[in-house]
């Protein structure tokens, strides 16, 4: 027996894989595994714990190596070659054979299976003493003969004392073996993992090494190796993809290696094809020379798919790895060639025109400039921009072609390739300024918005004489950081500025700019004499601009203003304009906030559904353009949608998500304590709900998340009425905004804040209900009309008037039932009983019809994920998850995805 506590190696996440090891240890039946996994997944890592476990048993080893990939049984000859004295215990004509084809002599086809035979007789003679243990790691990249005759061998073991362990890259390599496929590992993995080669990281950067290596242990060690200690601090940003001269790395250049020139550089177009569009990368191969037949060597060696819908890599590392290795040359050539077949037009023109060696750089470059003026697609832009700054031999024009590439390169959602750019940026006043805007504007989204404050105010600085309308742009989005971080006494500055640079008779946009930044900064300042008109003057130019050329950013900021005066429609309209207009336009870095804001519009609207699918679409989107910031933010908002709904376990998934990366105070950290105190308020704990809203913001100080505590201040106020208390800041400030708009909604809620907090039994209660309901528009805000319905027939129920208290009841039961909220329809109806009404059980909802297991599926489906994406997740096979599903959708009654979207929140 071979006890694991022995042996001192560390695999994480391969607890299952080394139980499999050591069972087959222990038996003396003899028989075969194999693991299979991408590059770096820990294989050779395995056979190595294998071979540190297998006690007195006698060791061979072998490998498939790439260098004898053209020598047939080259693999076998290395493997066999320490026991081949054993050989005089075969019959003659086993060793004839054996001894033939291991000397170079071949063996014929009608000959395998006898070959195969004998390599067992071998192993059988060499066992005799001892039990054997064989390892062979790559079985795939070795030479085709070995490997089949192997697989053969391994599936006739039984018997003999004899344990045969192979590795491949691809799970066909070998058929009828029991095989384990070397999944990523998880976080908490991927952490203690890291611990074990430094000292343990701090928690964000942890979870990010574990998202940038994909679960892979060969990416976390070459991160480990590699990182500076300011990095691994999380005082300096992180790498974008593993090191290129780490051993992952050496992998892929070695794989990449074995395959034909035209299969590497069609490997390469398909791994830099943005939208994996099967025409896309055709066209680029025929205009490159290609064919998209040159991919069947990569198919085989198990490096991608093809099928109808393109090309799929299986290892999520693979895109990066094969872009990060590839040769500069080839990976320019390959992005003129996607560039030129998704641009067309002039850019297309210009583009390959750039490819020709004989035209003058100089011209090239111009032309490639003046075709990105009328190009549709940021990302081919981006390539062509590039291309001219690489042709251009003026080192200031160079910088300039560069900053706008970086531009591009972020507008269309990439910003590694923006942050390279501006890394081999010759520093320069005339591109400081332009250079800070687009790094402010990634810093903001993606990373570190405390420091996008000063590198946006310093670029507006700096452009501010020459283009105005780039300073207030960059103004704005200085307010924007400032908010996102809670430090909202900082906006004052940013008004004065915006000020300073209104001029009479300016275009629209950059009158809406200014006026939003000063707007905004007074409604900051509690002046809403000053900051409501000028909102609403930004809201009429975002209207006027909405049927034109508006730019996303504009209709933003109108939608932005809308929001903060009341106009919930028009916010809506507004928002909604601005992720078209930024999906039109492919400015992909400006819909995760266009996103968001449609979001909030809706939930003012009482739109609770649309709003998640709204904030889900953010989430989505914001990941795949690197936007963490802005995802944190939309996972926020899903938190307090599910948690306004009563659904306690969504809503501590979406906060579980947000993890502890976001910063104390900032925008996803109070919208997730918003979510945790309507679940304190729901659940009977009101103290805890007080505290955890109110310290939301310090509106005295202009500290906290001013903007988020009004947003919740209702729920702060309905948990104060409970203990007693009074938040006066917090309400003062609700009751002044409130007021100040022209929102018959948010005065609705002023009036049931100010029942709330009315002396228990008196007229001033009740007045102040009935002005909620009268003010409460008919047509939208359904959900906060039925809580106030609520909470008055609750209040008419206490001062003993149960027959008053009943109709409210009931039209608050029905309006819940109605929007699906069956945890406030229940609540309505334990109040009607409380009154004296029968009321039978609602339908239970699906918190109640499911397992944990079938809640969590269901809540997947709902955000579109696949059932192999939900597998791969839950770390479930795809044929439990259908089951899983099958269970739910009779469960609940459902008979589509679509169905039991709409049913969960």
């Amino acid at each position: 027996m071979v006890s694991a506590s022995t042996v001192h190696i560390n695999l994480w996440g391969r607890d299952d894989e080394c139980d499999a090891i050591r069972r087959l240890l222990d038996w003396d039946s003899g028989g075969a595994l194999l693991f299979h996994g991408p590059p770096g997944s820990g294989r050779t890592t395995l056979l190595t714990y294998a071979r540190r476990v297998a006690g007195e048993r006698t060791l061979l080893t072998g490998a498939g190596l790439a260098d004898e990939a053209a020598l047939p049984y080259a693999g076998l000859h290395r493997l066999l070659d320490p026991v081949l004295d054993a050989d005089a215990a075969l019959p003659v004509r086993q060793r004839r054979l054996l001894r033939r084809v291991l000397g170079g002599g071949g063996c014929p086809a009608d000959q395998r299976l006898a070959l195969a035979a004998a390599v067992r007789s071998l192993l059988a003679a060499a066992a005799e003493r001892r039990p054997l243990l064989c390892t062979v790691d790559d079985l795939d990249t070795g030479d085709r003969q070995s490997a089949c005759t192997l697989a053969v061998v391994a599936r006739r073991l039984r018997r003999l004392p004899v344990a045969l362990l192979l590795t491949t890259t691809s799970p066909t390599a070998v058929d009828g073996v029991p095989a384990h496929r070397l999944r990523p590992l998880h976080v908490r993995e991927c952490q203690a993992m890291l611990a074990g080669r430094r000292d343990p990281p701090p928690a964000p950067v942890a979870r990010a090494l574990a998202a940038l290596s994909s679960g892979s242990p060969q990416a976390l060690a070459d991160l480990a190796d590699t990182l500076t200690p300011a990095q691994w601090r999380g005082e300096e940003p992180l790498p974008d993809t593993p090191p290129v001269d780490g051993a992952l790395a050496a992998a892929y250049r070695a794989r990449l290696d074995r395959l034909p020139a035209p299969t590497r550089r069609m490997v390469l177009l398909a791994a830099l094809d943005p939208h994996d569009d099967p025409g896309t990368l055709v066209r680029a191969a025929w205009a490159g020379g290609l064919t998209v037949e040159a991919l069947a060597p990569a198919e085989a060696a198990g490096l991608l798919r093809t099928g109808p819908h393109g090309v799929t890599f299986p290892d999520p590392l693979a895109r990066p790895m094969i872009t990060a290795v590839a040769p500069l040359a080839d990976l320019r050539a390959a992005h003129l060639l996607l560039a030129g077949t998704l641009a067309g037009g002039p850019l297309g023109r210009a583009l390959r025109h750039a490819t020709d060696a004989d035209c003058p750089a100089d011209v090239l470059a111009a032309e490639l400039a003046v075709a990105v003026d009328r190009a549709p697609d940021r990302a081919a832009a981006a390539v062509a921009l590039r291309r001219a700054a690489e042709l251009t031999a003026d080192p200031a024009r160079v910088a300039e072609l560069t900053v706008a590439a970086a531009r591009c390169a972020w507008t269309a959602g990439d910003p590694d390739q923006a942050r390279e750019l501006l890394r081999r940026l010759a520093p320069g006043p005339t591109v400081r300024g332009p250079a800070d805007l687009v790094r402010g504007d990634m810093q903001l989204r993606c990373d570190a918005p405390a420091a996008a404050v000063a590198t946006l105010l310093a670029a507006a600085d700096a452009v501010a004489p020459t283009d105005r309308r780039s300073a207030l742009l960059a103004l704005v989005r200085a307010g924007e950081a400032i908010c996102v971080t809670g430090d909202h006494y900082r906006y004052a500055e940013v008004a004065r500025r915006a000020e300073a640079l209104r001029r009479p008779g300016d275009p629209p946009e950059v009158d809406l700019l200014a006026t939003f930044a000063v707007g905004v900064g007074a409604t900051l300042r509690g002046d809403h004499a000053r900051g409501g008109p000028a909102l609403r003057r930004v809201v009429v130019l975002g209207g006027r601009l909405a049927g034109s050329a508006a730019t996303p950013a504009a209709l933003a900021c109108a939608a932005a203003a809308a929001l903060l005066v009341g106009v919930d429609g028009p916010a809506h309209r507004l928002a909604d304009r601005a992720v078209e207009v930024a999906r039109s336009s492919g400015e992909v870095s400006l819909l995760p906030r266009a996103l968001e804001l449609r979001a909030v519009a809706e939930y003012w609207l009482g739109r609770h559904e649309a709003a998640a699918e709204t904030a889900r679409q953010g989430v989505r989107t914001a990941r795949a353009a690197g936007q963490h910031v802005c995802a944190q933010v939309h996972l926020g908002i899903l938190a307090v949608l599910a948690a306004v709904r009563a659904d306690r376990v969504g809503a501590l998934a979406r906060i579980a998500e947000i993890g502890d990366g976001a910063a104390p105070g900032s925008r996803p950290d109070a919208y997730a304590r918003w979510a945790l105190g309507v679940l304190d308020l729901i659940d009977g704990r009101y103290a805890d709900a007080v505290a955890r809203l109110a310290a939301l913001a310090r509106a005295r100080t202009g500290r906290g998340q001013v903007l988020v505590q009004v947003m919740a201040t209702p729920y702060l106020v309905e948990a104060a009425a409970h203990e007693g208390g009074r938040p006066a800041a917090a309400l003062t400030v609700f009751d002044h905004w409130a007021s100040s708009t022209a929102s018959p909604s948010r005065r609705a809620l002023a009036a049931r804040c100010r029942a709330l907090l009315a002396p228990r039994g008196g007229p001033e209660a009740e007045q102040e209900f009935r002005a909620a309901l009268r003010l409460h528009p008919a047509d939208t805000d359904r959900f906060e009309r039925a809580r106030t319905e609520l909470l008055f027939g609750r209040e008419l129920r206490r001062r003993r008037r149960p027959r008053d208290a009943r109709a409210h009841l009931h039209r608050a039961r029905e309006a819940f039932t109605l929007l699906g909220a069956t945890a406030w329809a229940e609540r309505a109806g334990e109040e009607l009983r409380a009154a004296g009404e029968s009321v039978g059980p609602g339908r239970p909802g699906p918190e109640q019809l499911l397992t944990g297991q079938q809640l969590h599926i269901a809540r997947l489906v709902a955000q579109g994920a696949t059932n192999r994406e939900i597998a791969t997740r839950m770390s479930l096979s795809t044929r439990t998850v259908d089951h899983h599903l099958r269970n739910v959708f009779h469960r609940l009654g459902v008979r589509s995805r679509t169905e039991l979207a709409r049913l969960l929140p």
